[in-house]
């Protein structure tokens, strides 16, 4: 007898993504182009919820219509949740009280563990795209240092106006070029760093690039998710008691 239990309305995506309310393209890479992820994901886009809103204001004005999505991503049959903007790290004690399962609202969530796998003298650095709208409140909200080294894109030509205004139409070996300098800058400008995470969920299609140009480990929401869901949804691996054929 094979008798399965239910529950939930969808099946097989363990994964759900709270959207910000954007029109730019996403290429692969990017966590709001689905073809990103090796296994199936929900999304929900928070109406409302604007880069320059969440990004250069206060995310933590639309905290209600994160939690609305994020229990209705829940109701739809997600294990766990994730959001789209670095700079929702501000909201994650909020979302993991509210929704009832686990929450990982940021790439910046991986410092601390990060900073103890590097050796001694090292630090974890940070690329953003807008170093004067991350504050430590944003690090300290997922226990990383506040004087954590930061370096944003704010200086170079296309990657932070682009989606930072939400523009339609995007040059993306600009984003490239923006991004890698900023990388270059953050490993130039402190000679402890031994690492890189991406705050920013645009950055991710230029994350082998970066580790090319830097030589240093480059982490992001896309290594984040994957964690996530490799502990929501862990691999069966074949035992004595499967077929030998592993089949």
């Amino acid at each position: 007898m094979n008798v399965q239990s239910g529950g939930k309305t969808v099946y097989g995506a363990t994964v759900g993504i709270l959207m910000l309310e954007t029109r730019f393209p996403r290429i692969p890479g990017d966590i709001g182009n689905a073809t990103t992820w090796p296994f199936p994901v929900h999304y929900r886009v928070v109406e409302g919820a604007t880069p320059d809103l969440i990004v250069l204001q206060d995310a933590r004005a639309m905290r209600d219509a994160f939690i609305a999505e994020g229990q209705a991503l829940v109701r739809m049959g997600c294990d766990g949740i994730v959001t789209n903007c670095g700079f929702l790290s501000v909201l994650q004690d909020d979302l993991a009280k509210a929704l009832d399962v686990p929450v990982a609202s940021s790439a910046l969530m991986q410092l601390p563990m990060i900073a103890q796998t590097l050796p001694m003298g090292q630090r974890v650095g940070v690329l953003t795209v807008s170093k004067t709208s991350l504050s430590a409140a944003h690090l300290v909200a997922v226990g990383a240092a506040p004087d954590t080294p930061v370096v944003g894109t704010e200086s170079g030509r296309v990657f932070s106006p682009a989606f930072l205004t939400d523009q339609v139409d995007i040059d993306f070996e600009g984003c490239r070029k923006d991004v890698l300098a900023g990388a270059l800058e953050l490993v130039q400008s402190h000679a402890d760093i031994g690492a890189i995470v991406l705050e920013c969920t645009n950055m991710v299609p230029y994350a082998r690039d970066i580790r090319l140009a830097t030589g240093l480990p480059v982490y992001s929401i896309y290594t984040l998710v994957n964690w996530f869901q490799g502990a929501l949804s862990p691999r069966r691996f074949p035992s004595d008691l499967d077929d030998p054929r592993g089949l």
